[in-house]
C-alpha cells in the first residue's frame, strides 16, 4: 500500500513537472519533483519509526547535504547561496559526526551506508548537469525538499524510544534554520 501511494504521489508530481515546466533542463526538474514526495514519504513512515531505517536514512541525507553543498561551493554565483552551502556543509558534517559518534552504544554493529542510493545520487546528477542560468534555482529547489524530508524523519523518530532519539532533536533546530535561509533565498531570486 505504501509503495503504491509512493509511486502514485511521484508519478502525479513528475507529470505536473512536464506539463508546467518549459526549462532547459525539464527531465531533471521533473526527477527532482518526484524525488521530494518519495523522500517524504519514506521519511514519515519508516525513517520515523524504526533505528534500522533511521540511521541509513539520516546518514545519507547527511551524505547527500554535503555532496550537494559542495557542488553549490564550486558552481554557484551567488553570494548567498554559497554562504548557505557553507553552513549546510558545516552542520551536516557535524551531525554526521555526532551520529556515528553515537553508534557503538546506541546500534552496536550498525554499518553506516558508503553511497548514496539511486534517488539522491540522481540529485547529485542533476546538479552537476544544470546549466549556469538553472543552478542555483535547481539547488534552492532540491534543499527546500531535502530540509523538509530531514525535518519529517529527524521530528519523527524524536520521540521514539532510542538513544538516538536525542540526536535527532538536536539537529532540528539546524535543519529547521536552512530551510527558513533557503526559502529566503528562493524568495529573493
Amino acid at each position: 500500500m505504501i509503495k503504491q501511494l509512493m509511486l502514485g504521489v511521484a508519478a502525479a508530481a513528475v507529470l505536473a513537472a512536464c506539463s508546467q515546466e518549459r526549462s532547459p533542463e525539464p527531465v531533471d526538474k521533473a526527477q527532482d519533483m518526484a524525488a521530494a514526495p518519495v523522500g517524504q514519504a519514506s521519511a514519515a513512515t519508516m525513517g520515523a519509526n524504526m533505528q534500522s531505517a533511521y540511521i541509513p536514512s539520516a546518514a545519507m541525507g547527511d551524505m547527500y547535504e554535503i555532496q550537494a553543498a559542495d557542488i553549490a561551493i564550486d558552481k554557484s554565483q551567488n553570494a548567498d547561496v554559497k554562504a548557505l552551502a557553507e553552513m549546510i556543509k558545516a552542520d551536516h558534517t557535524a551531525a554526521s559526526a555526532a551520529m556515528k559518534a553515537m553508534l557503538p552504544q546506541a546500534a552496536p554493529g550498525t554499518v553506516l551506508p558508503t553511497e548514496l542510493d539511486q534517488r539522491r545520487k540522481g540529485l547529485i546528477d542533476n546538479l552537476t548537469s544544470a546549466s549556469a542560468a538553472n543552478f542555483d534555482m535547481a539547488w534552492i529547489d532540491q534543499q527546500i525538499a531535502a530540509h523538509n524530508e530531514a525535518l519529517t524523519l529527524h521530528r519523527g523518530f524524536s520521540d521514539q524510544d532510542s538513544p538516538l532519539a536525542a540526536h535527532a532533536r538536536s539537529v532540528v533546530p539546524k535543519i529547521e534554520m536552512h530551510l527558513r535561509e533557503a526559502e529566503r533565498i528562493k524568495a529573493a531570486m
